[in-house]
């Protein structure tokens, strides 16, 4: 996903790693046992146990980390929940490991560290004689920053309750001036690339200094809720080291420019109110003024004072208001020390996420059962498989870790932001619209967060595999986009954002068709498609649609006009021609097969006829894709790129490798060698997605073997197990996914198509029970499939020898969809040496 090359400067801290669930110290009140002790919530946990929500939250700019949070929520849930350490914005999520003081617990919707936040709320505890609701004043230190815990089910810190000072003003939207591209709006970046190289961050082991209070947080979420558990801990019976104090909760509504409301319901013992943020304001066609997120705080514990704030000033008393910097509190009782908080998200409004609260946890809910709940949730789709025969290595590098961290991260997004109006699965939903800004009710869920120029490549199969009853839904809504708006997303984040380059949701709806799936309107879809392919955008000839230009039309293919007069983008009229031109050329490849499925056999030729246009870039002197001119002339090779440089793209046809091959001097053997120099040269980026399917590449050409190699390095210096543990953005579950199928054995490197490229597996048995409607296009009613991936020796022996499904040889380094998904045993012969399987002899 597109970045920029300037970011605030917040300052470095010790950072911290791996999570582990089992070692939070419990500690009891006044030197005696509590009825409010810590739980221990990691109880029959089953594969969970290697999920570290940390990996990924590390980083010393925007793009050198993951851009991950330690979230809780449930797969593909609407409102994640996490510890904020600092205020997010575009190019900031709102937790860092670098930071020692936590500020907040946010319901965030930001899918992306490169794309804004909307409508989020965040609640803080307190235990002072005056409520503190600046983000700098608030801020409480970790009370020991190994002892935080980071599970997909819960998470739980304890904090110092009598931090002294303010902290962390440099860390806040206020200090950045909304980031480097305020409401989304930006010029052409450089790009910045940083690969984890090995590098792991240790949790410290330091403790602050107190006067023995603590404020003990654990907190859980389900789709439209979070549930928070406060123990107050360290002081007898309204006593306290610093004087009177009440515990407190303080909730904000609102940032700076932005008008929102609050309101007080003592006997409901409630906080409720809006927030009509969308950091994304200037990006795009849409306008969707009546957006707000919606909240409403349900208290375990009787009020004993409140009060609503507007910056630094406290109001107390009022029960509502309205404004910038807005915020509300509630006190309780000297001798309350548990307080249990139950808060409802929605994007509709006030009522319905009152709703959403009553529906998912309702009165009397235990915070145990909330968690149970979430975390089989996680137990059902990570819980189907089960891996053995993993490389011997420390914790810091354990694959299982980074392989469930990942799949954990794959099964977030896209999210459902439809909302429920009853218990019965059939009751129907309603959900906010921001292409048409009202409120809608269906009875089918409706998904947003489509970073589709990321996540076309593989997170889509994925989904196909691990998700399958989901997929026709998100093809509906992809769908339902297109009547509201007129056009497919490209990159949807409650509207279109105009972020990143082509049509790739036409590669997405091949994907499906691909696969099987037809639960939705092929009809319509290649309508959709077939507009992408052959209508322009508005004014494309006057504008350059730039990255991050704001107010443009729908962006969809830029430059269309002149890839349809002679096969290429213009470089000097259009900005990231050569992507522009390579990328089209696959969308044309998919837009293809959708014809096909809709039975438009004429236009479907015509489109495979114009995905050879990759060729047209061919400079044939240099070996190299290059953009060209108006003129034809190729224009300068550091040009027309989008998120990497002629060398990559050079590699960028993933729908017609022999025909790329064919362009080399000296064919699949003078590709290999420009291969190995990408590589040997140090030129494969893998922090940025254009490098993803290259190592896979070799297997096509006929050098499995060397494949193996480049994917194993790969995976190393890439992956780790700590919070350092993704080279790059994980934008919304693609790096993870490339890690996913590259540890099963194989990648799909065409992802309109239905085929995987052989790789290396990492794993000697993987055992995966695949879900009802994997082999069926994800209807009702499938059997789930038992499917085992063996590889004797695989963690010491890379090279693929020989492979097998279900006792028939494999000779080709290739593996259908269909063939996987049937198939009961898959089986590597692994080597420590290189072999000739999968050859395809000399060119």
């Amino acid at each position: 996903m597109k970045s920029t090359t300037l970011w605030l400067n917040a300052g470095l801290y010790s950072a911290l790693a791996v999570a582990h669930p089992g070692n939070t110290r419990i500690e009891s009140r006044c030197n005696k046992p509590s009825s409010a002790s810590p739980t221990n919530y990691h109880q029959n946990a089953g594969v969970l146990k290697y999920v570290n929500p940390h990996v990924g939250t590390y980083g010393t700019s925007p793009n050198d980390n993951g851009g991950m949070i330690p979230s809780v929520s449930v797969p593909f849930g609407m409102t994640r929940w996490t510890a904020q350490t600092r205020e997010n914005y575009i190019s900031q999520v709102p937790y860092s490991d670098n930071d020692t003081y936590v500020h907040g617990f946010q319901a965030t919707h930001q899918p992306a560290i490169w794309m804004g936040e909307l409508g989020q709320a965040v609640l803080m505890p307190g235990w002072s004689d005056e409520v503190k609701p600046a983000f700098e004043q608030r801020g409480l230190a970790f009370q020991k920053k190994e002892d935080e815990s980071s599970t997909p089910y819960v998470y739980e810190v304890v904090l110092d309750a009598d931090t002294d000072g303010e902290h962390g003003w440099d860390l806040t939207e206020e200090a950045a001036g909304e980031g480097p591209v305020p409401g989304g709006a930006g010029g052409v970046p450089d790009d910045v690339r940083a690969g984890v190289n090995g590098r792991v961050r240790k949790r410290g082991s330091e403790t602050i200094s107190s006067s023995g209070r603590s404020i003990r947080v654990a907190m859980s979420a389900l789709a439209h809720t979070g549930h928070m558990r406060i123990d107050y801990e360290g002081a007898c019976s309204g006593s306290s080291s610093n004087g009177s104090s009440d515990p407190h909760v303080f909730i904000q509504a609102t940032r700076q420019n932005w008008t929102g409301q609050v309101e007080i319901d003592p006997k409901r013992r409630e906080i409720s109110g809006s927030n009509p943020q969308r950091q994304d304001y200037k990006l795009g066609p849409d306008r969707p003024a009546s957006f707000h997120g919606y909240f409403v705080s349900r208290f375990s514990e009787p009020f004993k004072s409140f009060g609503t704030t507007s910056g630094r000033n406290i109001s107390e008393g009022t029960q509502s208001a309205s404004g910038e910097s807005l915020g509300a509190y509630v006190r309780f009782s000297p001798e309350t020390t548990r307080v249990e908080v139950r808060t409802g998200i929605s994007f509709v409004s006030v009522e319905q996420a009152r709703k959403n609260l009553d529906l998912e946890i309702p009165d009397h809910t235990s915070f145990e059962d909330t968690v149970g709940q979430v975390k089989a949730a996680w137990l059902e789709k990570l819980g189907r498989v089960t891996i053995s025969g993993v490389n011997s290595t420390d914790a810091e590098h354990d694959q299982r870790t980074i392989w469930y961290t990942g799949l954990f991260h794959a099964l977030q997004y896209p999210n459902d932001f439809s909302e429920p109006t009853g218990t019965h699965p059939s009751s129907p939903r309603v959900f906010y619209n921001g292409y048409t800004d009202s409120v809608h009710t269906s009875n089918d869920s409706y998904y947003q967060s489509w970073s589709i120029w990321d996540t076309y490549r593989a997170e889509h199969s994925l989904l196909t595999l691990f998700a399958p009853e989901r997929v026709n839904g998100m093809m509906r809504s992809l769908l339902s986009i297109f009547d509201w708006s007129g056009r497919l997303p490209m990159w949807g984040n409650m509207v279109e954002t105009n972020i990143m380059i082509a049509t790739n949701a036409d590669v997405v709806l091949a994907n499906a068709l691909s696969r099987g799936f037809r639960s939705f309107d092929i009809a319509k879809a290649w309508v959709a498609v077939n507009k992408d392919a052959y209508v322009p955008p508005e004014r494309d000839t006057e504008l350059l649609y730039y990255d991050r230009e704001p107010g443009t039309p729908y962006e969809v293919r830029a430059g269309l006009t002149s890839y349809m007069r002679h096969g290429w983008v213009d470089n000097d009229c259009w900005s990231e021609s050569g992507s522009r031109t390579l990328d089209y050329a696959f969308n044309d490849a998919a837009c293809a097969i959708v014809a096909r499925a809709a039975g438009d056999n004429e236009a479907a030729e015509d489109l495979e006829k114009r995905a050879k246009n990759y060729a047209n870039l061919w400079n044939n002197e240099t070996q190299f894709m290059q953009a060209r001119n108006a003129n034809g002339t190729f224009a300068n090779e550091t040009w027309g790129w989008t998120e990497g440089d002629h060398w990559v793209y050079t590699f960028d046809v993933l729908h017609d490798v022999d025909g790329l091959a064919d362009l080399f001097q000296g064919g699949r053997d003078g590709m290999k060698a420009k291969l190995d120099e990408h590589f040997d040269g140090g030129h494969n980026v893998h922090s940025n997605e254009p490098s993803h399917h290259v190592p896979y590449l070799y297997s096509l050409i006929g050098h499995p073997s060397t494949a193996a190699s480049r994917i194993r390095s790969i995976a190393w210096d890439n992956y780790n197990a700590t919070s350092n543990g993704l080279s790059g953005n994980e934008d919304l579950g693609q790096m993870s996914a490339w890690y996913v199928f590259s540890a099963l054995g194989f990648y799909p490197v065409n992802s309109a198509g239905d085929e995987y490229v052989v790789g290396t597996p990492f794993f000697e048995k993987v055992s995966l029970r695949l879900p009802s409607g994997v082999a069926n296009g994800g209807e009702t009613g499938g059997a789930e499939k038992e499917l085992v991936i063996s590889a004797p020796g695989a963690p010491t022996k890379p090279y693929v020898k020989g492979l097998t499904i279900d006792g028939k040889k494999i000779e080709t380094p290739v593996i259908t969809h269909g063939d996987l998904v049937n198939a009961r045993a898959v089986v590597f012969e692994m080597s420590e040496t290189p072999t000739n399987w999968g050859s395809r002899g000399e060119s």
